[in-house]
């Protein structure tokens, strides 16, 4: 062994030297040149840093840089992120997209152009005019759609969601206040309360004039029979008859 190179290494390095650092690792890490102002230095990491890529050996695990315009990726060749200012597509960082596909600035990805895409229309509406829908002859009636796809930055816009027509109907005239089924279910509900308070009052009166029968009779009674007093104005008595 190099009397510069040392077997008690800190940090995951099997050999090294006060000058370089690591000069191999234990197993499963991957070696990598670390660039300090003009001098390398060698470290042992459990993974690559962002910018490279690992490659196993027999001897060694080595990290290897990507291209220059990726930042991350899984070989030389095969790029997974891009760096600013280009966008991914296929592995390859492009700085402008290929015909039918459009540059995704949140994913920085080439994607494909989406359209827009809506449902069947509605059945028409009922003919209405300022909301009411008697006491007309000409209204209007709508119907709508709904977005089911949005489009990408360059797909076609969506188109109006709904559209209004002219209609005429047979003019009919409105319910008057207090004519409609609402208004008949109030006065029903209130000629019921009116007639339950009726009964009331006459059950009420009922048994007041029962109870003062009962309490007369009972007066009746209780009380003793006055006897007729005699009359006062008696005959005369018959005057004596001469013989």
């Amino acid at each position: 062994v190099h009397p510069n190179v040392s077997q008690g290494c800190q940090g995951g390095c099997a050999t090294c030297s006060d000058y370089n650092g690591c000069l191999s690792c234990k197993p499963r890490l991957f070696f990598v040149l670390e660039r300090i102002g003009m001098k390398q230095i060698g470290v042992c990491l459990s993974s690559c840093p962002s910018g490279y890529y690992g490659t196993r050996y027999p001897d060694i695990n080595k990290c290897a840089k990507c291209k220059a315009d990726c930042d991350t990726c899984f070989t030389r060749n095969f790029c997974t992120k891009c760096k600013s200012g280009f966008y991914l597509y296929s592995g390859k960082c492009l700085e402008k997209c290929p015909d039918g596909l459009e540059a995704n600035n949140h994913t920085m990805e080439c994607t494909s152009i989406v359209h827009c895409e809506t449902s069947e229309w509605s059945p028409w509406s009922p003919c209405t005019k300022k909301g009411k829908t008697c006491g007309f002859k000409r209204g209007n009636e709508v119907r709508v759609r709904e977005i089911v796809q949005h489009p990408s930055a360059r797909g076609n816009p969506c188109p109006a969601t709904s559209e209004s027509r002219k209609c005429i109907v047979q003019r009919k005239r409105c319910q008057k206040e207090g004519k409609g089924k609402k208004n008949r279910e109030e006065k029903r509900k209130k000629s019921n309360k009116d007639e339950s308070k009726e009964t009331r009052q006459e059950s009420k009166g009922r048994a007041a004039r029962r109870q003062n029968r009962e309490q007369r009779e009972n007066n009746n009674k209780t009380q003793p029979k006055k006897r007729k007093a005699p009359n006062k104005e008696q005959d005369p008595a018959p005057a004596d008859t001469a013989h």
